[in-house]
């Protein structure tokens, strides 16, 4: 399973590819403004600087929800760099929009995916990723990590090429059980990962290792 990191924050993007397991990077432009990137321009050069961070899928998200715009704007995106991921929502013009990327060359990411109807759908479409959001299903008292397992089995069975990316990580759990369920790549925040190295046993082996070798 690849990592990816939901995030704008470049010094949380450096820290996650310090440790060597970053794949990637997912972003929104809820996750833009929050790091105060506003504008066309400073957006296309905040994904750019991203991109010369880390070796690896840049999913850079569209604003338009109609066809034309969408494309468009999809255009300008992959026109960055070769690892920018055109990030397109699951409506029906983003559903065209995939597939006319797909014909042209252009790599998406299906975002907003709440069933295994639209992860059809997107992979019909032929989009590289498709983003089910287990921490927003899992608000609506339904169960995102068996969603995942559904759509892992429904693309198994179909011969899907398009990859489950999970997306709405709120826990190092939700990895551990999206790996579980078959996810093909993982996008959290960087406090998710860095809780994946957690473990009380852990800490307690090594203040005994460390208390041993003073006594050496």
């Amino acid at each position: 399973m690849k990592f990816f990191i939901d995030t704008a924050n470049l010094a949380q993007i450096k820290e996650a590819n310090d440790l060597g397991i970053l794949d990637g990077v997912t972003t929104n432009p809820s996750l833009m403004a929050k790091e105060g990137v506003k504008g066309t321009d400073a957006i296309m050069n905040h994904y750019k600087t991203i991109c010369e961070m880390v070796n690896g899928d840049i999913s850079a998200e569209v604003f338009s929800t109609d066809f034309d715009g969408i494309i468009a704007e999809g255009k300008k995106l992959a026109a960055i760099h070769p690892n920018i991921v055109v990030k397109v929502p699951m409506i029906k013009d983003g559903v065209k929009a995939i597939k006319w990327f797909t014909d042209n060359g252009i790599r998406t990411n299906c975002t907003l995916v709440f069933s295994a109807g639209q992860a059809i759908l997107a992979a019909k479409a032929g989009a590289k990723y498709v983003s089910p959001f287990l921490g927003r299903i899992d608000d609506s008292n339904w169960d995102g990590v068996e969603l995942i397992a559904q759509i892992a089995h429904i693309y198994s069975v179909q011969g899907f090429e398009t990859e489950i990316l999970a997306a709405s990580i709120r826990s190092s759990l939700h990895i551990v059980k999206c790996a579980e369920a078959g996810a093909d790549v993982c996008t959290c925040p960087l406090d998710s990962i860095l809780g994946l190295l957690k473990h009380p046993l852990t800490d307690i082996g090594l203040a005994k290792f460390l208390e041993d070798a003073k006594k050496m």
